[in-house]
């Protein structure tokens, strides 16, 4: 820094005010400051490589809220609450179910309906 640079920044900002320089027009090798009387000359533009590196959050595994899990086996595992539902494929008595707001908020949820002895899933919108 020196008597007549108040302010150590790189060559988008004025370094008398500290103000974002405007962007540089095509017929002028000069960008002036629009707060101060600070002039620079385009050509320290030249020389400058700018890189930027983006760095994302690695994102978050989604908790399944499901009513399957995998087993050891591989063979899905199903749990949950229970209803006392004929399956309309094998006519067992006991169903797994899960509700879901597939609608808009003004509509009733869907719930879904497993057979715990086939597996069939079932659907009713509600």
């Amino acid at each position: 820094m020196s008597e007549t640079a108040p302010f150590s920044s790189n060559l988008h900002f004025c370094p008398l005010c500290g103000s974002v320089l405007p962007l540089p027009t095509l017929d002028s090798d000069i960008i002036p400051c629009s707060r101060c009387p600070f002039k620079r000359n385009i050509r320290e533009h030249d020389e400058v490589v700018e890189k930027f590196i983006l760095h994302f959050n690695a994102p978050k595994k989604k908790k399944s809220d499901t009513s399957q899990e995998m087993d050891a086996t591989g063979v899905n595992e199903f749990n949950g609450p229970t209803v006392e539902r004929i399956c309309p494929k094998c006519n067992h008595d006991t169903m797994i179910y899960t509700t879901r707001q597939t609608r808009s908020a003004d509509e009733g949820q869907t719930v879904f309906y497993t057979c715990v002895n086939c597996k069939f899933q079932d659907i009713e919108y509600s």
